[in-house]
């Protein structure tokens, strides 16, 4: 009967479309889909584990923090920051293999439906040759072929409801296609950013490299003496607010001059700052918690990583109203701008300008410092960084928010 053949034809192909995801998923690529899961839900917990280590050296640290300024609660700053430290590499490190695994199983996942689509495809097509099929048989024949013209009837419609629901399960499943590929490309920035995140906490475990090099040369300093270190502490904290006082007056001065002699003087108009050395690392920021002498003043500057000897630019056109040459004490030059702002550069091994001197945008004023023991870089340095300040009316506000 054509009644029969026609039923059994849909029948076939409605089993093999509904039936597509199962025969298309092998096997071998489920248990790897499953053993992906596995080792994703595994970082994860590794992760959070790494991250109760991290909270307890911070918790450490902020302890510390509070506690009187002794060379042994310095060290011990010091050591937990070191610690801390490998714990942000290492979590860094399972989260990079974290979102390689979720990456791939996103990636089996779309070739997977992928596959669905293409068969759900072919198969869509096949029911829509047979449906146009009955179109080319003669309506008397199609009629015939059946018990009644109400199972006629009855068989189209349930032919287009049919087709109405693999149209709009095959809708559902591109949508689903679509959202997996963003997934994909989401967790493919993420790595980026992962890498990128990496790259820098590699910079940080040298620059806490050069923190614990700085606790040999404060153990030598100090000969492991507390009343040594104590000595330093004071000198250092004398040193800062001396330097403090000078710039804030010299600025102050400096200001009231080229009023008066306007005519003599390049009149300042660039009041927009560039960064004096390449735009790295910034190892410590304003007022930064953490800082590692936040016992002695409040940090009024960030501390930006350039190697020893680096060549430090005018982040602005202005005029040199400080060029101190410490030998080897704390070093630095400070120049006043346009708009009330001024700067400071700290811990410089060599100055190339003199005081009064105008300088542009971008000339080379002298070369950073900031090793232990090296010319300029003071007791108040860990390793080679620029100490770089941004005032305005003699008050220091965050650089970040002047640069570009």
């Amino acid at each position: 009967m054509f009644d029969r053949k026609i039923k059994i034809s849909i029948f076939f192909i409605a089993i093999a479309i509904l039936a597509t995801p199962f025969f298309c998923i092998r096997a071998q690529t489920t248990e790897d889909v499953q053993k992906i899961q596995d080792e994703i839900e595994a970082k994860k917990q590794y992760i959070k584990d790494l991250n109760a280590k991290a909270e307890q050296y911070k918790s450490n640290i902020a302890q510390k923090q509070k506690e009187l300024v002794t060379l042994k609660n310095q060290t011990s700053i010091l050591e937990n920051e070191i610690e801390k430290n490998k714990i942000d590499i290492e979590t860094t490190s399972a989260e990079l293999q974290k979102t390689k695994l979720e990456i791939r199983d996103t990636e089996i996942q779309i070739v997977l439906k992928e596959e669905e689509i293409s068969l759900k495809k072919e198969n869509l097509a096949v029911l829509l040759r047979e449906l146009f099929k009955q179109d080319q048989v003669g309506l008397a024949h199609i009629i015939f072929g059946y018990a009644s013209v109400a199972d006629f009837f009855q068989q189209v419609e349930y032919l287009k409801n049919l087709e109405n629901s693999l149209r709009g399960e095959l809708s559902q499943i591109k949508v689903l296609r679509q959202s997996l590929e963003d997934k994909k490309n989401d967790l493919t920035k993420k790595n980026e950013n992962l890498t990128q995140l990496n790259a820098e906490l590699t910079q940080e475990k040298d620059v806490l490299k050069e923190q614990l090099n700085y606790k040999t040369y404060l153990t030598k300093t100090t000969k492991a003496s507390e009343q040594k270190f104590s000595e330093l502490y004071w000198a250092a904290k004398q040193e800062q607010n001396k330097a403090n006082e000078e710039i804030y007056k010299l600025e102050k001065d400096a200001r009231a001059a080229m009023d008066k002699l306007k005519k003599d003087k390049p009149e300042l108009k660039d009041g927009s700052l560039n960064w004096p050395v390449s735009k790295t690392k910034v190892t410590a920021y304003f007022h930064d918690a953490t800082y590692l002498f936040k016992s002695i003043f409040e940090h009024p500057a960030i501390d930006i990583k350039a190697a020893q000897g680096t060549t430090i630019r005018a982040a602005s056109e202005g005029y040199v109203i400080k060029a101190k040459d410490a030998g080897m004490g704390y070093s630095y030059i400070a120049i006043v701008h346009a708009n009330g702002l001024s700067t400071v550069y700290g811990h410089v091994s060599k100055i190339f300008v003199q005081e009064d001197d105008y300088v542009s945008k971008g000339e080379a004023i002298g070369l950073s410092g900031g090793m232990p023991g090296t010319p300029g870089a003071g007791w108040l340095t860990t390793g080679p960084h620029l100490h770089f300040e941004v005032r305005l009316n003699g008050i220091p506000v965050d650089p970040l928010n002047y640069l570009p």
